[in-house]
């Protein structure tokens, strides 16, 4: 028996890295997942990882998956992933809120088109996606919401400041998305339905911030194997919903608090979960 059987779970962002990790332990888990994403075929991004992929490497270890090309920047992409899970899967238990497109930029040169996309694929779709899933959840009395967020949501500390630029448009998407989880976790609480946000306690070395350039000489001792946020997203969405909801979380401390793990280490275990299910952390 796994934790979430008979679920269905939508998780956005679930070509590679963190979403693909997630949307592996959640099948392991007996979940029906569906993934999304805008790359489906190996091209469609710089990056390594499709939707493709990820489904394929749930079906070959026995799960359940599906994959829905989906861009998150438009609504009408939205309403129609959303539709077409429900569809095949029936109604929607679990949904992750992981895509996110980001540009680090200074304020003063920051890019209108890029700041408008980085709200409306990291606020405005969680925002919109919960609305849709939301009233079959209210109607059953019985979801999770789950918003992947960061360590860029904490304010600077100073003066002095350290001489970090480009991270203040990145901090403004996560802290709404932080806001918005609490906010929505006091609503919808009294229909026994979770919110909870989760960020890496360490980076996490997913391609894109790989591509940034944001593991540094002194971080990479402390490199988050995203099996850690998986296994921390898993604990989140199967918790009691009366008691585990309106969280902003940290992986690997909410693992330790719950007996499941360590602290991060360079090479992570997570405890009997992982020695029990060690191809949900491949």
């Amino acid at each position: 028996m796994g934790l979430l059987d008979s679920r269905t779970a939508l998780v956005t962002g679930a070509s590679r890295g963190i979403g693909a990790a997630i949307a592996r332990l959640f099948a392991a888990e007996g979940a029906a997942v569906a993934v999304t994403a805008r790359s489906v075929e190996p091209g469609d991004s710089r990056f390594d990882g499709t939707i493709t992929e990820t489904v394929g490497q749930i079906r070959s270890d026995g799960g359940t998956a599906t994959a829905v090309a989906a861009d998150l920047a438009r609504s009408e992409d939205r309403a129609r992933m959303v539709a077409e899970v429900a569809n095949e899967f029936g109604p929607i238990d679990i949904l992750v809120n992981n895509a996110a497109v980001t540009y680090f930029e200074p304020v003063v040169d920051f890019d209108d088109r890029h700041r408008r996309l980085m709200f409306e694929v990291q606020v405005h779709a969680p925002f919109e996606l919960a609305q849709l899933v939301l009233p079959s959840m209210i109607e059953r009395r019985t979801g999770s919401i789950l918003n992947i967020s960061s360590k860029g949501a904490l304010h600077p500390a100073g003066p002095p400041f350290e001489r970090v630029i480009g991270g203040s448009v990145y901090g403004m998407v996560k802290s709404a998305l932080e806001r918005f989880t609490t906010g929505l976790a006091s609503e919808v609480h009294r229909h026994g339905i979770s919110v909870n946000a989760l960020s890496p306690s360490n980076v996490v070395a997913t391609p894109g911030v790989v591509h940034h350039r944001l593991i540094t000489p002194e971080r990479q001792p402390h490199v988050e194997h995203e099996g850690v946020m998986a296994a921390a997203a898993l604990a989140l969405v199967s918790g009691d919903a009366d008691t585990m909801t309106g969280r902003i979380a940290y992986s690997a401390q909410l693992l330790a608090e719950l007996g499941l793990g360590p602290e991060p280490l360079p090479e992570f275990r997570v405890g009997d979960h992982a020695r029990a299910n060690p191809e949900a952390y491949r």
